[in-house]
């Protein structure tokens, strides 16, 4: 293979075998992450065949991660992050306590040294970002508790994995060459905690002026091309910068940049700009991840990736499910926590790198924690299948409605009919609503962004927050009733799975759906819309329109006069 263009040829590579193993996966009714997971092993220098850049793949997923994080800060305010601080914090401390406890009794049984299994126990207590958010995403689940908890708590575990990088080769020091005090243990606890919370007071003060500004004066500039920049300028600069001056991670930094920007109206533009880049290293993570893997592991060590595997699917499950209930909160609200985490990830790598680095762990250590994470993130998605069919069978109306507390007085039946239902309200939602207004038609709004609900509430417009393609969240907008269901969000193929949700429900409401290209009109239209906008379509005939009405009422000369 040549390489003498290691970056295209990892990046394509990695592409083009995540794409044809995430489409067989997903013929196959698994995960497209498992397909993404075995492309990377594929690409890996234990496998014959093709070998990518093992050093370029993860700072190419490194980049996924940036983007991932600044896409759940612009959904995700500062309000969202302390209303679930009395959970996520002892919450998230006490999981990591038990999981490195697990770790530490797994180690000794194999025979290794106590920091060793300090080391491996640590790897196995923090969740995947990645993961996680697109569990959360796929599900729709980010704007809900049970995924502002989780988020929150995976929140605080990365704050505590900074800590942890930090005070690592102190501790190594302290307890293998002794040239290290309790005294510079605390120094540098204290000056890393000093350094989070400077960052975090910058952003948060000086960085939700200026990073709107920044947006606002490239929208004003009428380019597409220089927003975007401006969206991922500022993304990839704050959480670099969050590094390379702060020593907080990519995601912590990249998660700040996004909740500063929350409050913006261009947000939603920015969230909307940024989600192809998202998505595409997203998968490269996933191929890193599995580039890193030796599958010999699994034939030399079986007993022991099963029990790491157990530690964190069982035992990190069990003590977060523990510690919610604890704390008051509903079955689906623990299930849900416990699921999400119920995976190791990026600062297990980041962590087994620097154990090795410090002689602290060995190879096959790591290749234990890889084998791990990998199994682990396989099993994730047929974890959540499982408990949405659990919850689907055990749970009464009476459990689904306390899983919100947040929502338990707002997401109630609202009281009209012969209403508009509009799915979706970004810019040609808002639009449409406001022209419906004013016309005197009652509107119910469907959205799955909180921020967005309680404003439209606020002004007096009735929202009701979920996914419009459940049955209950359309009861909640008495789609029954309803004279028209107006789909104004940017997703064609989305809508269809709305469309035919809908037309089941109410064989004779008019449904009127937007698009982008004539595949999807034509996808629409056969999953039962009436009628389908094209944007571009409209443009022309608008422009026609206008056309005709001048040639009616100017007919042109024969000739231009000079």
């Amino acid at each position: 293979m040549h390489h003498t263009t290691p970056l295209i040829t990892t990046i394509v590579g990695g592409l083009v075998l995540a794409f044809l193993l995430g489409m067989l996966a997903n013929r196959l009714r698994i995960s497209p992450l498992v397909g993404y997971l075995l492309a990377g092993v594929l690409a890996g220098p234990f496998t014959p065949g093709f070998v990518a850049d093992t050093d370029l793949a993860p700072e190419l997923a490194e980049l996924g991660v940036i983007l991932l994080m600044f896409g759940v800060g612009l959904h995700f305010s500062l309000k969202d992050l302390m209303s679930v601080k009395a959970i996520a914090i002892p919450g998230a401390v006490a999981q990591i306590a038990v999981a490195t406890l697990l770790g530490i009794g797994l180690s000794w049984a194999l025979g290794w040294p106590l920091m060793t299994g300090l080391v491996f126990g640590l790897c196995l207590s923090t969740a995947s970002t990645v993961v996680l958010l697109r569990a959360l995403e796929e599900r729709q689940l980010i704007d809900s508790q049970r995924g502002q908890i989780a988020i929150g708590w995976l929140i605080v575990e990365d704050l505590v994995m900074v800590l942890t990088l930090v005070l690592l080769p102190a501790l190594a020091g302290m307890f293998e060459q002794g040239n290290a005090s309790f005294t510079l243990l605390a120094w540098d606890l204290l000056l890393t905690i000093g350094k989070v919370v400077a960052f975090m007071v910058l952003m948060m003060v000086v960085g939700r002026r200026v990073v709107p500004w920044i947006l606002a004066k490239s929208a004003a500039t009428g380019s597409r091309e220089l927003f975007t920049l401006s969206v991922l300028a500022l993304a990839l600069g704050i959480a670099f910068g969050a590094v390379e001056f702060f020593d907080v991670s990519f995601a912590l930094g990249a998660f700040f940049a996004g909740m500063v920007l929350n409050e913006s109206e261009l947000s939603h533009r920015a969230a909307h700009d940024t989600l192809p880049l998202r998505d595409a290293f997203a998968v490269l993570f996933f191929v890193s991840v599995g580039m890193l893997f030796d599958p010999m592991i699994l034939i030399q060590q079986p007993l022991a990736v099963v029990g790491a595997l157990a530690i964190v699917v069982l035992g990190k499950s069990i003590a977060a499910w523990l510690l919610v209930v604890v704390l008051g909160h509903s079955r689906r609200t623990a299930l849900t926590i416990s699921v999400s985490l119920a995976q190791i990830g990026e600062f297990a790598f980041i962590l087994a790198g620097l154990g090795i680095a410090l002689n602290l762990l060995s190879a096959e250590g790591r290749n234990l924690v890889l084998a791990t994470a990998i199994l682990s993130i396989m099993l994730n998605p047929i974890l959540f299948t499982l408990l949405e069919r659990y919850l689907e069978k055990t749970e009464t109306i009476e459990e689904q409605t306390l899983e919100e507390a947040i929502e338990d007085e707002k997401q109630i039946p609202v009281d009209i009919c012969h209403h508009a239902i509009i799915v979706g309200f970004g810019r040609v939602g808002g639009l449409l609503g406001t022209r419906l207004i004013e016309a005197g038609v009652p509107i119910v709004v469907v959205e799955n962004s909180r921020t967005r609900v309680e404003a439209l509430r606020e002004q007096g417009i009735r929202a009701v927050l979920g996914n419009a393609a459940r049955a209950d969240t359309m009861d909640l907008a008495r789609l029954d009733c309803a004279r028209w269901l107006l789909l104004t969000i940017p997703n064609g193929y989305e809508a269809g799975e709305i469309v035919t949700a809908a037309r089941e429900k109410c064989p004779t409401i008019e449904i009127i759906a937007r698009a982008h290209y004539d595949d999807e009109v034509t996808y629409l239209t056969e999953h039962g819309a009436d009628r389908v906008v094209m944007g571009e379509r409209e443009i022309a005939n608008s422009m026609l329109n206008m056309l005709k009405q001048d040639i009616e009422t100017q007919p042109s000369p024969d000739f231009c006069p000079i």
